[in-house]
């Protein structure tokens, strides 16, 4: 039996024992719900947050029966920088015999601005965190894993994948290249072993949608929409994300999965 909830059992297929997993913006919402349903089905967790502040995470962890868990700290807003420190993980995994098997790139932000007010910085800052660190993370991780013949990638996408959004250029403009290189790098990863997809959560009650769901309006006018009468929770995303963590997920490549309430199928 593999590490799980009081009273559940993991299937085998879905087992992530024996796995070390990479997390990125793991201090809440989506990226701890996935770290902790990943200590769940077993898996030992790597968290990177922009701070250390991650004690919540960790008891989530501790709680969901998890093992090992690590904090490191890298500003998303300087890629090179993630990039470094996903080199400094990959060597000092191997130096304990050791991998990274399953990339989390869930760190991500938002900046909400008409397109003709939204500021050179503002488009920058957005587009490093959301899509310049996720490549390099993802080049730094990855390498290691085509060359070891095995790996599991999984970056959080979004609705604003498929569709244009109100007020949010950048972020738009960052979450279409977020699927558009899910699929580059499937087609050229997938013959070495390595799984890459992503997950495009719909409306989630997280701090990037605390705008939204103040505003009584644009809240309604998105639940109305949603057919399943409610707006998502960070832990509605686990089961997705441990499915393309695991073995069940092999043949699963290039993949964006919408987790969204039914709000595509409208």
């Amino acid at each position: 039996m593999t590490r799980a909830r009081p009273g559940q059992t993991v299937q085998p297929g879905f087992s992530l024992v024996g796995k070390t997993a990479l997390v990125t913006g793991a201090r809440r919402g989506i990226g701890a719900a996935i770290a902790a349903g990943f200590a769940a089905a077993g898996a030992d967790l790597i968290l990177m947050a922009r701070d250390a502040a991650l004690e919540d995470t960790l008891e989530a962890i501790k709680l969901n029966g998890g093992g090992e868990a690590q904090v490191i700290t890298a500003d998303f807003a300087d890629p090179a920088a993630v990039e470094a420190a996903g080199a400094a993980v990959v060597a000092a995994q191997a130096a304990t015999g050791r991998a990274i098997d399953i990339l989390v790139n869930n760190a991500g932000t938002i900046r909400r601005a008409p397109a003709a007010e939204t500021t050179a910085a503002d488009w920058q800052y957005v587009i490093d965190v959301n899509l310049n660190s996720t490549w390099a993370l993802t080049r730094s991780i990855g390498t290691a894993m085509v060359e070891r013949g095995a790996g599991k990638i999984i970056t959080i996408a979004s609705l604003l994948s498929f569709q244009g959004g109100i007020t949010v250029p950048a972020y738009t403009a960052s979450k279409h290249a977020v699927a558009g290189l899910t699929k580059a790098l499937a087609n050229e990863w997938g013959s070495s072993g390595v799984q890459v997809n992503a997950i495009a959560p719909g409306y989630i009650s997280t701090d990037n949608t605390t705008d939204l769901r103040a505003d009584a309006e644009r809240e309604a006018a998105i639940r109305d929409r949603i057919p399943a009468g409610r707006w998502g929770r960070p832990e509605d995303l686990v089961g997705a994300a441990v499915f393309l963590a695991s073995a069940s997920s092999d043949y699963v490549n290039g993949h964006v999965l919408a987790v969204d309430g039914g709000w595509l199928a409208r």
